[in-house]
Formats: structure tokens, C-alpha cells, sequence
């Protein structure tokens, strides 16, 4: 009985270590070399070979236009709240977005005296449907992570991660599965 209890248990390890010695994990090497990170210095060079491309140009002169210094100033005006993440007060001036635009699902709306886009993503399920209810001249609260602008639209572009009305959620972004 001895004997067959020894052969098992020494099965047992043998098999045991065949086991574990083929469990390696198996890492893919890639042959694109890591891309390198810039250092100041770089960026700042490669931010000049930018602006001296025909885009570049055109953006510049659009910041220096009066209809692009007025966008700047708007924007400007939020980004404390913007930076902090903290509840700005809008009303909805418009339900439309202006011609042309390819924002997704949003608004108009103005937060302290100055006009802004409200852009709440590519509209692909139901989770806009309380934000249709919506009317002109309704105060919302909003959060946003981000203010931005360019030349094809005159009014600044915040991205609405939550809108509250009467102190009810109706609107909160999907967080991103990746936790970034």
C-alpha cells in the first residue's frame, strides 16, 4: 500500500512540474520600437513646424481676428470652472446646434452673458432622451472636463459630462471602461 501511495504522489509531482513549466507566458514582442516621449524642447519645435503649415496659418489668423479673440475671451471665462470640474449655471438659448455642425447631439446655451455650444457626444442610444425634454429659456447646471473651440464654429465648445435640473440628474456621461 506504501508503494502505490509513493507512485501516486510521485505522478502527482512530476506532473505537477510539466504543468507549470508549459504555463510560461507566452509575451509577443513587438517590432515597432516604444514610441519615444518629447521633451520640451521637441514639442516646442515640433508645435512651430505646425503653425507654419497652411493649417497652422489659418488658425493663427483666426486667433488674432476679432471673431476668434471674442471665442478665446468666452472660453477663457469658464475655464477656472472647467479646471475644477464645478457646477456652472446655463440657460438653453437655442435646442439646435448651428448649421454645419458635426458635434453629435447638442445645444446652445449661455453661461454668464456669453454664448456657448453644449456638445454631449456621437448620439448613438436612448441616453439623451431626457435632455429632449429640454425647453428654451430652462436653467440647467452643467460639469464639463473640457472647453475647446475652432475656427468653423463662433462660439466655444464645452463638452457636458452632467446636466442637473430642479436639483434632478438628467444627464451623467458614461465613465470610460479603460479608467482613464
Amino acid at each position: 500500500m506504501k508503494k502505490i501511495i509513493y507512485a501516486l504522489n510521485l505522478s502527482l509531482v512530476v506532473v505537477s512540474g510539466l504543468v507549470f513549466t508549459n504555463c510560461e507566458t507566452k509575451k509577443e514582442i513587438s517590432m515597432e520600437p516604444a514610441p519615444k516621449l518629447l521633451s520640451a524642447a521637441d514639442m516646442k519645435a515640433e508645435r512651430e513646424k505646425w503653425e507654419a503649415t497652411p493649417d497652422g496659418i489659418k488658425l493663427k489668423e483666426w486667433e488674432m481676428s476679432p471673431e476668434g479673440k471674442k471665442v478665446l475671451a468666452s472660453a477663457a471665462k469658464i475655464r477656472s470652472h472647467v479646471s475644477y470640474f464645478a457646477n456652472m449655471e446655463a440657460v438653453i438659448t437655442s435646442l439646435s446646434l448651428p448649421p454645419g455642425s458635426r458635434l453629435g447631439f447638442g445645444m446652445m446655451a449661455g453661461i454668464n452673458d456669453d454664448y456657448y455650444i453644449l456638445s454631449f457626444g456621437v448620439e448613438n442610444s436612448n441616453e439623451f432622451q431626457e435632455l429632449r425634454s429640454l425647453k428654451v429659456n430652462d436653467k440647467i447646471i452643467i460639469r464639463s472636463n473640457s472647453v475647446s473651440y475652432a475656427p468653423k464654429y463662433d462660439y466655444p465648445i464645452v463638452s457636458v459630462d452632467y446636466v442637473e435640473r430642479d436639483g434632478k440628474v438628467i444627464y451623467k456621461s458614461a465613465s470610460r471602461k479603460d479608467g482613464c
